[in-house]
């Protein structure tokens, strides 16, 4: 259906500071193997001064060093990498005329790598800005359709009955705000229908209130926030991006299965897709992880997570569920573009999971083909960056 929408620019995850707590729930997580996994530990970097942990407002050397470093900037999950790595091995190159559209999409949109998988087979691996293949860069909002992976997760392992449950089912402190009502599905594709402003140029915006609240609130601040919201909307009735409701999200899965969504990530994602670099993943200061942004992996593993939700995600999540999670919920008028379970969906039938700063996995399933690019853009979103990417992957997909 189409549904009004309101923030189409917004692609954006404010970066908190890291608390030194662990997550309270379940630390058992189990590999797919038969042998037990390592286990998550949470890490912790020195103390900074709050100045220092401002992302958005690095500048474009510290971006290009701190990216792939977050680790030592934020406290969060290391997850392990997976006992049984993913073997992706090499196919047949792309024609010498895309690979040079890629090397200039790179060059000309400050790209770190970039990554095309056909078949399951790398067609095309090249590293930038000094990134090598073991180093891992952020994810910024790409984190948000992993856990959306984790909410199917969650349902599948009966751990959240159904979409269609209230989300004060799972989150019981929001009764009585302007979430009574909402669905978990419709949080899941941000048609709550409660008011939220995502301008990060506005310091007195929802999103750039986010850090405010942690300071403030501390363990408390995701709910905090948002029980202040108000409703501008009936339910069902108008898309607006909202990374405070991701977090949600994320809170809501590790409410129902007892662990951190990085704990929950190793069975879940780390594991069957088979990451060869492992995860590491920024905790809030409840000692869980924030689910609208910031894990880092490797570009490798960034394609790995595209061919695993490109094959349906095994017996991890209900069948078809990525088809669904895919698939438009929210049409942007007549564009092809729109919204679907925390993917963001493309002309086509495609879809894919996007961040600030040119982070983005692409996933045409038609031609089995999976574009993976990690970026530090000069600004932290750009419509004209994006477009330069979907043309390449248009021109791969139309290639023999």
């Amino acid at each position: 259906m189409t549904i009004r929408t309101a923030g189409l620019a917004g692609i954006i995850a404010i970066a908190l500071a890291g608390c030194s707590t662990g997550y309270g729930g379940g630390s058992d997580v189990q590999s797919v193997s038969s042998a037990p996994a390592p286990a998550v530990q949470l890490v912790t970097p020195l103390e900074r001064d709050q100045s220092e942990l401002q992302v958005l407002f690095w500048n474009d050397a510290q971006r290009s060093a701190r990216f792939r470093d977050m680790e030592s900037w934020f406290a969060g999950h290391e997850v392990p990498a997976a006992l049984e790595t993913r073997d992706l091995p090499a196919g047949a190159p792309l024609s010498a005329e895309i690979q040079a559209d890629i090397k200039k999409l790179m060059a000309d949109t400050n790209a770190a790598g970039v990554m095309v998988l056909q078949g399951g087979k790398v067609r095309f691996e090249e590293y930038g800005l000094g990134l090598g293949a073991e180093d891992r860069w952020t994810s910024f909002s790409v984190a948000k359709s992993f856990t959306s992976t984790l909410l199917g997760a969650a349902l599948k392992d009966g751990k959240i009955a159904s979409l269609d449950d209230p989300v004060t089912k799972y989150i019981p402190d929001l009764a009585g705000s302007a979430y009574d009502g909402v669905t978990v599905e419709q949080i899941a594709t941000m048609t709550s229908g409660v008011a939220w402003n995502e301008d990060y140029t506005d310091p007195n915006s929802d999103v750039a209130a986010m850090n405010r609240y942690v300071v403030e609130y501390g363990a408390d601040a995701i709910v905090a926030q948002m029980k202040t919201l108000k409703r501008e909307a009936p339910p069902g009735e108008k898309w607006v991006y909202k990374t405070g409701e991701t977090n949600l999200i994320g809170l809501l899965v590790e409410n129902a299965v007892g662990m951190s969504l990085a704990e929950y990530s190793q069975t879940k994602i780390v594991e069957p897709a088979g990451f060869e670099g492992g995860l590491f993943w920024m905790v809030d200061p409840r000692g869980g992880n924030i689910g609208g942004c910031c894990l880092s992996i490797t570009l490798s593993d960034y394609a790995r997570m595209g061919q695993f939700a490109l094959e349906g995600g095994g017996d991890v999540v209900p069948s078809g569920w990525f088809g669904e999670a895919g698939d438009s919920k929210v049409d942007f008028g007549d564009t092809g573009f729109g919204y679907g379970y925390q993917w963001w969906t493309y002309p086509g039938d495609n879809y894919g999971a996007q961040g600030i700063f040119g982070q983005a996995i692409t996933i045409v399933p038609e031609e089995e083909l999976v574009f993976a690019i990690i970026s530090n853009w000069p600004t932290a979103t750009s419509n004209a960056h994006r477009g330069r990417a979907r043309a390449v992957v248009a021109k791969i997909a139309a290639s023999d």
